[in-house]
């Protein structure tokens, strides 16, 4: 399994790549290995204003429906329409192309709160 040093982790299985106060998003190796075959993603909507631990999109597999949730507060300023045509690249890109949207984050202090690498990979093992 695929766990990046430089993400931060929600206990949902979403990454979190800070860049100032904007955080890209998307969900781990581990969430899109266990969903399997990704087929539709539901993106957030731009301009939504969300909590953090709230459900702000969903991810379809030919297994089961996920939830997507914000690892952290804020407003959703962008989201990957390459989604729209291929959900696929979820699965073959979790932490490159296959990213779900970008939230402008409301406190950066959040971030503090997410699991490190080796904190999400002992959760994953355990």
């Amino acid at each position: 399994m695929n766990v990046p040093e430089d993400l931060r982790y929600s206990s949902d299985h979403e990454w979190v790549r800070a860049d100032g106060d904007l955080v890209r998003i998307g969900i781990t190796d581990y969430a899109q290995d266990a969903l399997g075959d990704v087929v539709y993603v539901q993106l957030p909507e731009v301009g939504a204003v969300v909590a953090a631990g709230d459900a702000f999109g969903e991810v379809e597999s030919t297994k089961s429906v996920s939830e997507i949730y914000a690892p952290v507060a804020g407003t959703v300023v962008e989201v990957n329409t390459v989604l729209d045509d291929a959900p696929e690249t979820v699965n073959s890109a979790p932490y490159a192309d296959g990213w779900i949207a970008v939230i402008q984050v409301a406190d950066a202090a959040e971030l503090d709160g997410l699991l490190d690498a080796a904190a999400y990979a002992a959760l994953t093992e355990g």
